[in-house]
């Protein structure tokens, strides 16, 4: 189903056009309403008026995370306080986090954006959607909370935790939709089949996964366990939220609103703009928002961009999966290591659950790399041969993909933590030494 047929079918020609004429508007915004963004774009020789087309976004500075602390909380803000009527903010642990205030427009358009993401899965108003992404301050719940009030489907807000409860009233309430971290999915999955309550007693469908990287291999496996089509919502607390992007039934590419959010792909390294289809690092400006504009955001998110026309209908930009983030990339004896690439060859071996911690260290000068893994119960074994030989082919497949060969330690099913929220899956111990 598509939610706003003119603006996700838009000729491409025509969005060029929009998005030139909303990213003048914007800049304009920023330029007289937040003190930053004009001493920036006066030190780089930048006025509105050099700002004629989309084309010239490329004149334009780049934003960063820095930028969102050091003049946190309210420093970038293009909105008095008067017309802000939510605030939002990472959820990081440590430090000051990014707080984000929203105007009532900037909350319409999100709700609007949100709406096209949920249609898209197939849910409408006859659905009923269990949100067990955290709420509060972090975006993921009410996020996905309004786009279901907004194709006017029936909210179930669990938010996160309290698994029994979580069980019971999905079942219960009949719950055709489950919105929640794929780590999370897992860990409800795994709970489900605990249960003593069949598959087939529950009415889930869809499952709608984000705010942490996962992998195709991973969608399998969400998919297999939970009886659904497993679908990525993309969005970042500092763009506005859930919403920014979505897959359609083909899971062929994160469609992005484009309209709203607009995608560069640029070199992490020297920040130049790369051509269509390379794979680099993710920027976003906000075309539409008023409380608090982002010019050229720099994600971190390494994916790239595919402007072809989806089978779906839809003529928006499609993001590829995104590896991983240039801030989460390991270096492990020279090696880049994403935990991405562990995860996928981790749900391809049939002997392994999906569940994984990464330990890597420095001893006398040299990296320490281990992966520790949980064996499916009825692969776990007392015989040390069938063990070792398990042990041989996850270190051989993971080289192979990897490049280097970590240390593998099989444990037991159940043994490593779960997680309600954002997985925690790499502890970096050189960090402390």
């Amino acid at each position: 189903m598509i939610w706003n047929e003119a603006m996700e079918c838009m000729r491409r020609e025509d969005l060029r056009k929009l998005q030139g004429i909303r990213l003048k508007k914007v800049v304009e915004r920023v330029y007289h309403n937040c003190e930053p963004y004009r001493k920036r774009m006066q030190e780089a020789g930048i006025s509105p008026a050099d700002i004629n087309s989309i084309d010239d976004i490329v004149k334009l500075p780049f934003t960063s995370k820095k930028d969102l602390r050091d003049y946190y909380p309210f420093g970038l803000l293009s909105s008095p306080m008067s017309e802000i009527v939510r605030l939002h903010a990472s959820s990081g642990t440590t430090g000051k986090p990014i707080v984000v205030g929203y105007t009532r427009n900037d909350l319409n358009i999100w709700n609007e954006v949100g709406a096209r993401c949920f249609s898209a899965y197939g849910l409408g108003k006859n659905d009923v959607v269990q949100i067990s992404y955290g709420y509060g301050l972090f975006t993921g719940g009410l996020g996905a909370h309004n786009a279901v009030e907004t194709i006017g489907g029936t909210v179930i807000p669990m938010s996160s935790g309290n698994t029994e409860k979580q069980i019971m009233l999905m079942h219960d309430f009949g719950a055709v939709g489950l919105a929640c971290t794929p780590s999370y999915a897992l860990f409800l999955a795994d709970a489900m089949k605990e249960s003593g309550i069949s598959r087939e007693e529950f009415k889930l469908k869809v499952g709608i996964f984000g705010a942490e990287p996962w992998t195709e291999a991973m969608r399998r496996e969400l998919q297999e366990k939970l009886g659904i089509k497993a679908y990525d919502i993309y969005g970042l607390t500092e763009i506005i939220g859930p919403g920014v992007g979505h897959e359609c039934e083909y899971q062929d590419g994160t469609h992005l609103c484009e309209d709203h959010f607009f995608p560069e792909i640029i070199d992490p390294e020297t920040g130049e703009s790369l051509p269509e289809g390379s794979q680099g690092e993710l920027v976003f400006t906000t075309l539409t928002k008023d409380g608090m504009p982002l010019i050229r955001f720099r994600t971190r998110d390494l994916t790239n961009l595919n402007y072809e026309q989806c089978a779906c209908g839809r003529t928006s930009v499609r993001m590829g999966r995104i590896l991983g983030r240039s801030d989460d990339m390991l270096i492990i004896r020279g090696v880049n290591v994403f935990p991405s690439q562990v995860e996928s060859v981790i749900c391809e071996m049939p002997e392994l659950e999906p569940h994984y911690m990464l330990y890597v260290d420095r001893i006398n000068n040299l990296d320490t790399f281990e992966v520790h893994v949980e064996v499916k119960e009825e692969f776990y074994s007392d015989e040390m041969s069938k063990m070792i030989d398990l042990r041989k082919r996850i270190a051989h497949r993971l080289q192979s993909v990897l490049g280097i060969g970590p240390d593998i330690k099989l444990v037991e099913p159940r043994s490593i933590e779960r997680s309600q929220g954002k997985a925690k899956r790499v502890i970096d111990k050189r960090k402390f030494n």
